[in-house]
This record gives structure tokens, sequence and C-alpha cells, in this order.
């Protein structure tokens, strides 16, 4: 068994071509695994969709049917950030389904890579930021319903503080909401997270990894989680329009390495997804992206999962 990685053709939605969310990324992120023989056709898994009822297990039941309605009001879908099309609906919900699936693999072999998720900064009665329903918190939700984990770390390194994940979880001792996030970035008002790593604008490669490796191998031991959900945000790169930080593509590789052999050296699987990440260099951009993917295939080798 190769590594498990997830995908579905509607991972992509149409957006107006001036928008400024890089959509094409994921059907390029599948494109490039193929043709740089990171991964074959036989490694990918698609979920299939699922009721409103996960979804519920975090969101109000208000905002889901107002959302997959299309009746938000203005103010809301402009804290989206995305127009609202019976499209986009389905794209959303089959991401989260994506990394449900993704988690649930993970479990099974030791490490499963979604090419999409991460929509942290969804709220449980609004969206924001690009992220409608939060995908993170539903995983979490889903198998805790039904008995596969009981503790989760989601180790968040998107440059954006998880702020929506750290207010749905504020009260829950069962799941610990760990994000390293640029200091001077969006979101404005950054919430409390069980552990937030604010970082300074301009942070360079060694720096990052460091300060990295003074938290996440202590947080293994004092969470002991049945599974770790990382957010492999790749917009700290130096070269991303919304990030402030400046880590190399080399410096990207690193940290994925650092993270996934870190977690499974101690046992821990990990569901990995790809997070934010923005730039008008497509294939530059797809390329950092493959980074996660192709350290995870790395390391699944490496640990004979």
């Amino acid at each position: 068994m190769d590594l498990p990685i997830i995908y579905h053709e509607d991972y992509v939605a149409p957006l107006p071509p001036d928008h400024r969310f890089p959509m094409a990324k994921f059907r390029m992120l599948y494109q490039m695994l193929l043709a740089d023989g990171v991964a074959d056709r036989s490694q990918f898994h698609a979920p299939e969709l699922f009721g409103p009822e996960s979804i519920q297990l975090v969101h109000d039941d208000n905002y889901i049917q107002a959302y997959c309605n299309g009746t938000l009001d203005a103010k809301a879908q402009r804290r989206i950030g995305l127009p609202w099309s019976p499209a986009l609906v389905n794209r959303t919900c089959t991401a989260v389904a994506g990394t449900v699936l993704t988690a649930k693999l993970a479990l099974e072999y030791g490490l499963a890579c979604n090419t999409a998720g991460g929509t942290h900064h969804a709220f449980p009665n609004y969206g924001s930021g690009f992220c409608i329903f939060n995908d993170l918190a539903i995983a979490c939700r889903v198998l805790q319903k039904i008995g596969l984990v009981r503790k989760v770390l989601i180790v968040d390194l998107d440059v954006h503080q998880g702020d929506g994940t750290a207010v749905i979880f504020q009260d829950d001792s069962s799941i610990f909401t760990f994000s390293m996030h640029c200091e001077v970035n969006f979101p404005g008002t950054k919430q409390k997270s069980d552990l937030d790593v604010p970082l300074p604008i301009g942070m360079e490669d060694d720096e990052y990894l460091q300060t990295l490796a003074k938290h996440l191998p202590d947080l293994l031991s004092d969470v002991k989680p049945d599974l770790v959900l990382y957010d492999a945000g790749v917009d700290p790169h130096q070269a991303d329009k919304l990030g402030k930080l400046a880590l190399t593509d080399t410096g990207l590789f690193r940290r994925e390495m650092q993270v996934l052999s870190t977690c499974l050296a101690g046992g821990y699987p990990v569901a990995c997804v790809i997070g934010g990440g923005y730039s008008d260099d497509a294939k530059g951009l797809v390329y950092r992206h493959s980074l996660l993917h192709r350290a995870a295939s790395q390391t699944y080798r490496q640990y004979r999962l």
C-alpha cells in the first residue's frame, strides 16, 4: 500500500476570472503529483458526500441552511470572500468530506494527505477568509462521534491564525489547537488557541524550524493524541502574496519532513490538509503545495507504513 492521497474533481468550482482565490490549484496539484511521479492513480481516494448532520456537529443549522440555499445576507457573503454558487456549495461539502476521509485513512494507514482542506477561519455561525465550513473541526467531531478517536492535536502552520478552529474548541479539552502564525497578518483580531506562537514578519527558514522544534515534540508528549491533524499552509513562503514570512521551498520541505517524522516516530498518525497559499505564479504555488505530498511519500516509505 502506498501513501493514501485524497482528491475529487469537484474540488474545483468556477470563480470569476479576476478572483484572487487560486481555485485552479487543486486540480493542478493532482495533475502535478501524477506528472512528476510523486503518486500514481491507484493511490487516490475520492470522498463521498455526506449529509448535513456531520456539518451540524460543528456549525449552526441556520447558517448551514442559509449558505447551502444561497440566502446568506450580503455582509456575510463578503466576509467569506467567495461568490455563492451551487457549484461552490458542492465543492465546499466535497472538500469537507475529503478531510474526513483523510482522517479515517490516516488512522488506518498511519499517514494520509488531502489535496484540499484547511478552512480554519470558519466559525460556528459564519464563514470568513475564503472558509465556509471548518473541515478540521468537522473531521474531529465525526471521528469522535463514531468512536475512532478521543483526543486530537491540530497542528496549524498556515501563516494565518486558525481563529475559527480556536473558537470552536475553546472549551473542549479533547481537541488541542496549536497555531504558529505571522503575528501581524489576517485575522486582525486573534482568538485564543490552546497554544499560539506568533511569529515576526520576515522570519526565515532556520529560525522558523527551530521555533517549531521547541514546541511540537513536547506537545505530542503532553497531549498524546489519537490523531494529529496537520494544516500545511504554504503561505509562510517568501513569495506568497498574503504571507509576510520568508520561508524558501527548501524550508517548506524541511518543515513537512520535520512535522511528519516527529509525529510518526512517536507513533502518532497524521492526517494532512494543504491550507493556504496565494500567488500569481500558479505553477510555483502548486509546487509548494506538492512538497507536502513529496515529503509524506518519502516519510511513508521510511516508516514502512
